[in-house]
C-alpha cells in the first residue's frame, strides 16, 4: 500500500487512535507500525486475533496488562556483562510478574469460558521465571532500593552503619545543645555535607571547633564544618559506607548474571507480551468504535451494513449501506457538494484498509469484506504551486499513476473525476478513464458532477448508479447514500424555495432540453420509489421482528403449559390411586368383617347389620373436591362504600371507598387504590361505622382525611406529631382502618410509630403490613 494512499485515507488518523488503547510500550511499537496486508491468510488471522480478544473483553471487562516494560536493552546489557541498575531489574521482575498474571488469566478463561485458540498458544510460550523473579524481589523494593535482606553482609554492614552514625548523631548534637552553642552556631542542626556529618558555625567562630569545613551559605555567614572530634567517626562511617557500596554492586551483578541466564526465556516473553497487549488495543479500539467482524474474501466483494466512517462523532456521522463488486464493479456517484460523496469515498477505502490490517470495522454484523492487493485514491485538491501545477493537472499526476500500476484485484478511488476543466471534455475524459479501469477488472467507486456520467450507469453493464440525498424541504443533506439512484439536479427547486421570481424559473426551464427533463423526472420517480421501498421494508422487519416474538412467548407458554399440565395430571393421579388403594383397603375390610358375622352367627346376618356394611362401603368411596360454592347472601350483596371485601383475583382484603361504574368499585387494598369489577369482589363484613365519612367536621370546618399517612423523610419528632393528628382526625372521619406508611430504614421511625400506636385509646390493633400492602414499611391501624 502506498503511504500517501495510507494518508489520503486517513489511516493514519486511525493508528494515532489505536496508539491511546495501548497498555505497554511494546504495544506501542507494534500498533506504531501497523500496515494494511494483502496476504489473504494473514488478514483471515489478525481478524481472529481481534476477535478472540474483542470476546475476552466483553466476558471479563478489562484483562491485567500492567506492569510490562521493554527490557530488550537490559537483557543485551546483562548478556555482555553488564551491572543492571535496581530500577533495570525492578523493570525485569515487573515485566516477568505480568507474564505470569497473564498466562494464568488466559487459561482460567479458556477453562470456563469458551475456546481462544490463538492467545492459548500466545501463553503456552510463556515459560514461568518465578525463581528469577523472587530473587529480585527478595533484593530490590518497588522504589529501587537494596534491601537489607538482599545478604548477610549487607545486613551487617547496615546495622553497623546506623550503629555509627547514631554515635556521630549523639556527639554532635551534645555539642550544639551546649550553653555557648546558640552564641556560636546559626542554627541548632545536625547536617550532612559530602555524605559527612557537620554542624551550621557563624563566620568569626569558625577555630572554635577546629576540624574540617566542607561549605559554606551564599552569604559567607555561615560555615559548614566537622568537628576535629569527630573526624575519626565520620571516617569509619566512610568505609562501612564503601563497604556496603561494594557488597550492594556484588549483589546487582549476581542478579545481572541470573538475568543473563535466562536471555532466551525473556526474549520470548517479550514477543509474546508484544502480541497480546497489541491484540486487546485492537480489541478495545473496536469497542470504542462499536467495530463488528467482517467476513473476508478474495473475490473482490464489498458489502457493508450501516457502515460509519471512525473519525466522525457518533453524534454526526450517517451509517449507509455500501455494496460493490457482486452484481457490479463500478460505482458512479452523483449528488451535491457537501453531500457525503467524499465521506462515501473514504468510509469504503478506510473500511478496507482496517479491515486487512486487522481491525474491527465501523459496521454491523454480517458486513464483508475483500482483500485487495492494492488500494489508489485520488481524493481532494493536492493543487501544487512549487510544482505549478492546477487542481486538473495535480489531479491528472495522481490518475496517471494510478493507470499505470491498476490490476484486476484493485480498489480504485476517484473523487470528482474529471473536475477542473471544460466540462464536455471533463465528462469525455471521466469516461474514458471509468472504461480504462472496469476493463482491466479493478472495482472503482467514482464522484463526479457530470450529467453525463449519470447516463454512463445505465449503458455499461457492471456499472452501478448512486447519489447521496438531498432535502429539498430543509436545503441540507441528509448524507444518505441511494445505490441505484442517481443524483438529480436540484437548482430549480432551490431557487423557488430561495425566492427566486416564477417566471425566471419558467424561463430557465425552457432552455433545457425535452431529454433533460425526462431524465430529471426519471431520477425523481426513482428516488420517491427508493424511498417508499426502504420505508415498506423497515415496517416489515419490524412486523417481522415483532411475529417472531410473539411467535417465541407462545412456544414457551405451551412448553410452559405442556409442562405444567403434565405435572398436574401426574400429581392427580398419584392422588387419585392412593384414594382407591385406601377405598379398596376399607373395603376389604368390610368384607372381612361381614365374612366374620357370618362364619360366628351362621348366616343368621341380621338387615340392619347389612344396611350399616352398606353405609360404611358407600363412605369408603372415593369423592372428587368441588368448588366450593359462594353463598347466596355473599353472591346477591349489595356493596356498601366502608364494606370490607376480598379481591378474589389477588386474594387481598380490601375496602370499598367509591362506587365508579354501575358494576365497578375502587378498592383501598393496604397502600394500593384499584378499580375492580363486583364479580371479582367477596363481601367479609360491613363497617361497624353506620356511615363513612371522607369529610370530617371540627369547629365547623370541613377537611379532608386521606386513607393513609406517609411519613418518609420525616423528622422523629415531627413524625410522631403528626400521627397523632392523624389517628384522631381518621376517628373523626369513622374510619375503621388506616394505613401509616414510615419506610424500612433504619427501623427507628417504625419502632417509634409502633410504641405510640400500642398505647393509643382509640387503636384497636395495629399490625405490619402484609407483601400486597407494602410489607414492614407499612404499620395497618384498626380503629375502635
Amino acid at each position: 500500500m502506498q503511504d500517501r494512499v495510507l494518508k489520503v485515507l486517513e489511516f493514519t488518523k486511525v493508528k494515532e487512535q489505536l496508539l491511546e488503547n495501548v497498555s505497554s510500550s511494546l504495544g506501542m511499537l507494534k500498533a506504531d507500525g501497523l500496515t494494511p496486508s494483502v496476504d489473504f491468510e494473514e488478514v483471515v488471522k489478525r481478524q481472529e486475533e481481534t476477535d478472540e480478544a474483542v470476546n475476552v473483553l466483553r466476558m471479563k471487562g478489562t484483562i491485567p496488562l500492567g506492569g510490562i516494560y521493554d527490557i530488550r536493552p537490559h537483557i543485551k546489557r546483562a548478556v555482555i556483562g553488564g551491572m543492571l541498575s535496581p530500577h533495570e531489574l525492578i523493570q525485569v521482575s515487573s515485566t516477568v510478574h505480568a507474564s505470569r498474571v497473564i498466562k494464568r488469566f488466559i487459561e482460567e478463561f479458556a477453562e470456563e469460558k469458551e475456546s481462544i485458540p490463538i492467545l492459548k498458544e500466545l501463553v503456552d510460550r510463556i515459560i514461568v521465571l518465578a525463581d528469577l523473579e523472587q530473587a529480585i524481589r527478595i533484593a530490590i523494593d518497588d522504589n529501587g532500593e537494596v534491601l537489607d535482606q538482599a545478604s548477610e553482609t549487607l545486613r551487617s554492614l547496615r546495622i553497623q552503619l546506623r550503629t555509627k552514625e547514631a554515635r556521630v548523631r549523639e556527639r554532635l548534637e551534645s555539642m550544639i545543645r551546649s550553653s555557648n552553642a546558640q552564641k556560636m552556631l546559626s542554627d541548632a542542626i545536625v547536617t550532612i555535607r559530602n555524605d559527612r556529618f557537620v554542624i551550621p558555625v557563624k563566620q568569626e567562630y569558625r577555630g572554635h571547633y577546629g576540624g574540617i569545613i566542607h561549605d559554606q551559605s551564599s552569604s559567607g555567614q555561615t560555615l559548614f564544618i566537622e568537628p576535629q572530634s569527630i573526624v575519626q567517626l565520620n571516617n569509619e562511617l566512610q568505609a562501612i559506607r564503601l563497604k556496603e557500596q561494594q557488597e550492594i554492586e556484588r549483589i546487582l551483578i549476581e542478579l545481572s548474571l541470573k538475568v543473563a541466564e535466562f536471555q532466551s526465556e525473556l526474549g520470548e516473553i517479550i514477543v509474546v507480551l508484544a502480541d497480546i497487549d497489541f491484540m486487546f488495543a485492537k480489541a478495545r479500539y473496536s469497542t470504542k468504535i462499536k467495530g463488528s467482524k467482517p467476513r473476508i474474501n478474495s473475490e473482490g466483494r464489498i458489502s457493508l451494513i450501516k457502515a460509519r466512517h471512525p473519525l466522525i462523532s457518533k453524534e454526526k456521522v450517517v451509517a449507509n449501506d455500501i455494496a460493490l463488486g457482486k452484481d457490479y464493479s463500478t460505482i458512479v456517484i452523483t449528488g451535491p457538494n457537501t453531500g457525503g460523496k467524499t465521506v462515501t469515498l473514504k468510509t469504503v477505502g478506510l473500511c478496507t484498509l482496517m479491515a486487512q490490517a486487522g481491525l474491527q470495522i465501523p459496521a454491523l454484523d454480517g458486513s464483508e469484506i475483500a482483500v485487495f492487493d492494492s488500494v489508489y485514491a485520488d481524493i481532494g485538491d493536492e493543487q501544487s504551486i512549487e510544482q505549478s501545477l492546477s487542481t486538473f493537472s495535480s489531479h491528472m499526476v495522481n490518475i496517471v499513476d494510478i493507470l499505470n500500476q491498476v490490476e484486476a484485484n484493485s480498489l480504485v478511488l476517484f473523487d470528482e473525476l474529471g473536475a477542473g476543466t471544460d466540462p464536455a471534455e471533463g465528462a469525455a475524459l471521466a469516461i474514458s478513464i471509468l472504461d480504462e479501469t472496469y476493463n482491466r477488472g479493478a472495482k472503482v467507486i467514482a464522484t463526479t458532477h457530470y450529467p453525463e456520467l449519470k447516463a454512463y450507469g445505465y449503458n455499461r453493464e457492471g456499472v452501478m448508479n448512486a447519489s447521496v440525498e438531498f432535502d429539498i424541504e430543509t436545503l441540507s443533506p441528509t448524507y444518505r447514500l441511494l445505490i441505484g439512484v442517481p443524483g438529480r439536479s436540484n437548482a430549480f427547486e432551490i431557487s423557488k424555495r430561495l425566492g427566486l421570481n416564477e417566471a425566471v424559473i419558467e424561463t430557465a426551464r425552457s432552455h433545457v432540453s425535452a431529454d433533460s427533463h425526462q431524465i430529471e423526472n426519471m431520477i425523481a420517480s426513482l428516488e420517491e420509489s427508493k424511498r417508499l421501498a426502504e420505508n415498506e421494508r423497515k415496517e416489515a422487519d419490524e412486523l417481522l421482528k415483532s411475529a417472531e416474538k410473539l411467535h417465541k412467548d407462545l412456544q414457551k407458554q405451551t412448553i410452559e403449559y405442556y409442562s405444567q399440565k403434565d405435572l398436574l395430571v401426574e400429581k392427580a393421579s398419584k392422588e387419585a390411586a392412593e384414594i382407591v388403594e385406601k377405598a379398596k383397603r376399607e373395603a376389604d375390610e368390610i368384607i372381612r368383617e361381614l365374612r366374620q358375622i357370618q362364619l360366628e352367627k351362621k348366616a343368621e346376618v341380621k338387615e340392619h347389620e347389612l344396611i350399616e356394611a352398606r353405609k360404611r362401603l358407600n363412605e369408603a368411596a372415593p369423592t372428587m373436591p368441588t368448588k366450593k360454592a359462594v353463598s347466596d347472601k355473599k353472591k346477591h350483596h349489595v356493596f356498601n362504600r366502608g364494606d370490607e371485601v376480598k379481591v378474589l383475583s389477588f386474594g387481598q382484603k380490601g375496602q370499598l371507598i367509591e362506587k365508579i361504574t354501575e358494576q365497578e368499585w375502587q378498592v383501598q387494598i393496604g397502600i394500593l387504590k384499584m378499580k375492580v369489577h363486583e364479580k371479582d369482589l367477596e363481601f367479609i363484613q360491613a363497617p361497624k361505622f353506620v356511615e363513612t365519612k371522607p369529610l370530617a367536621t371540627v369547629k365547623g370546618r370541613d377537611y379532608h382525611v386521606s386513607l393513609e399517612l406517609d411519613l418518609r423523610g420525616e423528622r422523629y419528632e415531627n413524625a410522631l406529631l403528626k400521627v397523632e393528628k392523624y389517628i384522631d382526625d381518621a376517628v373523626l372521619a369513622g374510619y375503621p382502618r388506616v394505613s401509616i406508611i414510615h419506610g424500612k430504614g433504619t427501623g427507628a421511625l417504625r419502632q417509634g410509630v409502633g410504641e405510640y400506636l400500642r398505647n393509643h385509646r382509640s387503636v384497636k390493633k395495629a399490625r405490619f403490613g402484609d407483601a400486597g400492602e407494602g410489607g414492614s414499611g407499612v404499620t395497618v391501624v384498626e380503629l375502635k
